[in-house]
Formats: C-alpha cells, structure tokens, sequence
C-alpha cells in the first residue's frame, strides 16, 4: 500500500470510527465546522452501546436509559443551527427512579428537597441533617467536577494541576462511599448517596467524591426519557449527519488507523478496502483503539503493557424480555426502579476485586412501556434487568456459557419480588453478558464502561481526546475525557469540538479509497 501524506490544513475528509452517541456527537460537531465525515461502524444501526434490538414486537434499549443534563444536546444541535427539541420528544419523569431493599423499605427519588427530606426523614430521621450537607457537597463538587472540567480539554498536565488545589479542599481522595459514610448513619442511605458512580462503571468504594456531583445533576436538571429510547437520539443524530452531507456506513468494521510519519492517514477496513483522510476520530473504546487499531504504530504512552496494567470498569448482565397482558400489572412498578441487594461494599468487593460472581445481586430494573406504549406490542411490557458483575479481565474469569442461564434463574428469583408470576406471562427475551459486550461492542475485558473512572483514571491520566500517539487523531467516547455516561460521552465531542478548527473553506468530495499496491 502506498500513501500520500495529506495536510488536515488543506483537506477537510474526516474518519468517525463508531456511530455510537460520541461518534455521533463528534461527526455533527465536524460537520458543523464542514468537514466531509464518514462515519463507519460495525453495527447495523446507529447508536453503540446506546442502540435497540425488536424481537417479538418488543423493542429493546441496548444500554444507557436515563437522559439527565438535556443542555449537552441542546448545545450540540445549536452548533449546528438545529434545535433539539424538534428532532427528540424528550419527557421528564418523576420520581426519578425508587429504591427498595430486601426488608420491603423504598426511597422514591424526586428534584424536589423537601420531599426528599421528607422520604430521608421517613427511613431514618435522624440523618436529614445530614443528607442536607450532602446536598451542599454535591453542589460545590457540581461546580468544580462538572462546570469546571466537563467541557474542557485536559491534555495538558497544567489543565489538571489547576483543579488540584479545588479537590484537596473537596477531599477527592475519599471515595464517594467515604463521603456518603461522614454524612448519614443508615446503611441504606450510604448506598442511597454513592451508587451513582456504577452508571459509569465505577467502585463507589474506590471512586473519588468529586461523583457526589451526579445527585445535583438529578436534582437540578431532572431525569427524562426519550420518547422511542435513546435509540430515537441517536437516530436523530443520524439525520443531522446526513442532513450536513456526511456518509454513515454501516456493517462495515475497521481493522486498523493507518499512520506514516507518526500521523494518521486513513484506516483500513476487514474487507482491504483503505479509506483516506487526514483527520481519524476514534469512538472505539480506549483500549481498542490502542491496543487493536493502532497494534502497528508506535505508541509512546499507550503501549499493551500500559493497558493491561489499567482497572477497567465491571461488567453487565442484562436480561432483557417482554410480557403480555400484563401492562395494568404491577402498579407500584414504575419506569426505573433499583432493587438493592443484602449486600452493599461486599457485593462491591466480589465485583471489583475478587472478580466473583456472587450469588446475591443488585438490579436496575426498566420498564419504558409505562411511558412509552410503543416498545411493547397492545397490553404488553417491555423490560430489562441490569446487574453489575466482573469483567472478564480476573485470573479466573466468569465462564458465561456455563453461568449464563443458571444467573437468569437467580435474577427471575429476584424479580418475583418486584413483579410476581412475571415469568406467566414471558413472549420473548434476550440476555447479554460481557462476552457480549466484547464481541459486539470490541470493550477490553468485556467492561461495561471502558477504563474505570478512578482519580488516577481521569483528566489528564485518561486517553487525551487528542491522541498522543499520532498527529491527526482525536478519540472521543466513555474511554476519554471526561469519561462514562451519555452527558460525558457527548460533552467529548464539544471537547473535540475546541481542538480540531474549522474544515478549509474549499469542500473536497467524501472520504476516497487510498491508493494500493
């Protein structure tokens, strides 16, 4: 194969690798400074891990459910001199999600403090005092955490160095748990205040308090459902990309970035086939972009070594299945419901540390029909069930192929709890495990949310969003800056959008086949 270097000053082609919501994201933002982008990726719809499956007139979402901090789509459709709001039908939900533990107490989550205060005062009275002064830690690590940093890139160690002095006063070194612990008593608040950080895959036990900023998220700006699943998001992102002129190939899987000179080029697909442009965006995992894509370029930082020495986050098992004539069932079942399990840092030690697939569980419980009746076919229900478990990175991995149906049956035990006599009423079902998670998503280790979100895992330690290791490439997604999450994933794209400038004004046909020998 031979290659002609080309100038990103001077040519405006662009490579997104990945139509997930960061690929996305990043391919609008490119558009909107004119690039001609093609996206490409290995699915057969947009969306990543964010994507839907429909099997038996049930439409399933994939992977992330919630839609918190609306602005970040609001400020990524304005770049774009689109509204958001016309393209996705957005609805706030309330209560946001309910808790409930074995011994039959709940904790119905709301925006409202003083309802809060009330549910906080009807579990355990005397710590209402406390959950206030979590409610003001939230804030100021909202403001620092969040504000501060979401949207910035953090390439340079200076960038991480300013914030120090903030986190030392914040105590960042206590984990979320830590926090959770100085605030209240009651065990079920602690886990109450510091699971948020296993929606980014990380250990409330391990992950810095500087996440406490996610409950102020909640509270200040709602929880929302798209109407149609994040699917319908990204679907809507699709449209935008299209609208701007830009390619989205689907079915179609890279095998490697191309890189002369210490620059990307190009990548090249499974099929032979190379595609030529100067400017690679990788919403590939972290660790696959470095590791698999860029397995013949000299790296620097991202060496295999340095990889295989990262903690990477847990992973999932996630039940998802459809029901009939059971939509007016279950009333106290709402749209997201979280059941805790008997166990809390245990549990969180068996799936981080000791990579043991415990027999107990926690699970995140969504039932969309309740708000959208299009997932489910007349009189039905949609759900899934999510449980955190270890990712296949330990000495002794989980074998799912003997353990898959055997935790099935331990999840439906658990369900019979919240809706009894479900399994009556099953018509379809489908369950991914983190083999799944690495074979149709390309994740290290089968990890739920790429590289886990530890202090010495973030800012500038994390995979920059422009890459180290060779000019012209930029990664967005949940392995770099900022990190996990859907207002992460797409706020690395407005990181993205500060360091790539704006295309030549002359516009060059789509992304062409390089030339080979």
């Amino acid at each position: 194969m031979t290659h002609t270097p080309t100038d990103p000053a001077a040519d405006p082609r662009a490579i997104v690798i990945g139509a997930g919501l960061g690929g996305l994201s990043a391919a609008m933002r490119l558009g909107a400074k004119g690039y001609a982008v093609t996206v490409i990726d290995k699915l057969d719809r947009v969306g990543g891990r964010g994507s839907s499956v429909t099997q038996g007139g049930h439409r399933f979402d994939l992977g992330p459910t919630i839609v918190t901090v609306p602005q970040v789509y609001e400020k990524l459709w304005a770049a774009c001199g689109r509204d958001f709001h016309a393209d996705v039908d957005l609805r706030p939900l309330t209560p946001f999600y309910e808790i409930r533990w074995p011994d039959q107490s709940c904790l119905r989550v709301t925006g409202d403090t003083e309802e809060m205060a009330a549910e906080v005062a009807r579990l355990s009275p005397g710590d209402v005092a406390g959950y206030r002064r979590f409610l003001r830690d939230s804030q100021e690590r909202y403001r620092i955490g969040f504000e501060g940093m979401i949207d910035r890139p953090m390439h340079r160690i200076w960038e991480t160095v300013k914030v120090l002095p903030h986190f030392v006063r914040l105590r960042a070194d206590k984990s979320i748990l830590g926090l959770a612990k100085s605030r209240v008593k009651d065990d079920r608040l602690r886990m109450a205040l510091s699971f948020h950080p296993l929606f980014i895959g990380g250990d409330p036990r391990k992950v810095t308090s500087i996440y406490a900023l996610v409950s102020y998220l909640e509270k200040e700006f709602g929880v929302h459902y798209a109407m149609g699943g994040v699917q319908a998001i990204a679907d809507a992102m699709a449209d935008v990309v299209r609208a701007q002129g830009g390619t989205i190939r689907l079915n179609t899987q890279v095998d490697r970035i191309a890189v002369a000179d210490g620059a990307a080029q190009g990548v090249a697909l499974k099929d032979g086939q190379m595609l030529a442009a100067p400017l690679v965006i990788s919403n590939a995992d972290a660790g696959h972009t470095y590791g698999t894509l860029m397995r013949d370029a000299p790296r620097k930082r991202w060496t295999d070594a340095k990889l295989k020495n990262r903690r990477w986050s847990m992973g999932l098992f996630v039940w998802y299945f459809g029901t009939q004539g059971t939509r007016d069932k279950w009333a106290d079942v709402g749209h997201h419901t979280i059941m805790a399990g008997p166990r809390y840092d245990g549990l969180l030690r068996d799936i981080f540390h000791k990579g043991k697939l415990a027999d107990d569980m926690s699970l995140y419980v969504h039932r969309p029909s309740v708000t959208d009746p299009t997932v489910a076919p007349a009189g039905g229900d949609t759900f899934y069930a999510l449980s955190p478990v270890p990712h296949l990175g330990f000495a002794n991995p989980v074998d799912w192929q003997a353990e898959k149906l055997r935790y099935r049956d331990k999840v439906a035990k658990v369900l019979d709890t919240l809706i009894p006599g479900f399994r009556d009423h099953l018509t379809t079902d489908l369950i991914y495990t983190p083999e799944d998670f690495r074979d149709r998503y390309l994740s290290p280790h089968g990890s739920g949310f790429s590289l886990e979100p530890r202090i010495l895992q973030s800012a500038w330690f994390r995979p920059h969003n422009i890459s180290e290791e060779a000019k012209g490439l930029f990664l967005v997604g949940a392995g770099t800056h900022p990190g996990a999450g859907v207002p992460g994933v797409v706020s690395s794209a407005e990181v993205l959008g500060h360091l790539v400038p704006d295309a030549p004004v002359v516009r060059t046909a789509p992304v062409l086949p390089m030339a080979a020998e």
